[in-house]
């Protein structure tokens, strides 16, 4: 009897945490992540004019894009933000941008059902911000 209550006296509890599960569920939300992301899209739903350009080489990876709907509406890339904003909205905010990141470079998807107008006005807007140079986003065809 001795002899037993020596061996359960020696024997240690192990302080061990199984960490398989936790490495399937992070696998599971890996896989569904990467199915996902391809599927979100950024930016304004806009339906961009075909034309016969050659895609402009970027150096840098930041790029502010302001958008014009089919409705009108202005529309202004910075974080996944996708509200409507007034063109004053839009002129100040860019300004602020610009303020920071001087050399960031500027482009505007308008759609090709937005009047002619609407596009210049938001180039007239970005212009008065402070933006040098506006690059005109398209699809290729």
């Amino acid at each position: 009897m001795a002899r037993t209550r020596r061996r359960r006296a020696h024997r240690k509890q192990v302080a061990e945490i199984n960490v398989v599960p936790y490495i399937d569920v992070m696998l599971v939300l890996l896989v569904i992540f990467m199915i996902t992301a391809p599927m979100l899209t950024q930016g304004v739903d806009v339906e961009l004019p075909n034309a016969n350009a050659s895609p402009i080489q970027q150096e840098e990876t930041d790029v502010l894009i302001a958008s014009v709907d089919k409705k009108g509406q202005y529309f202004i890339d910075i974080g996944g933000e996708q509200a409507p904003i007034s063109l004053v909205d839009l002129q100040s905010r860019v300004r602020k941008i610009l303020s920071q990141n001087p050399n960031i470079p500027v482009l505007v998807r308008g759609d090709k059902n937005v009047s002619y107008g609407e596009v210049v006005g938001l180039m007239v807007s970005l212009q008065g911000a402070g933006v040098p140079n506006v690059g005109l986003v398209t699809e290729p065809e």
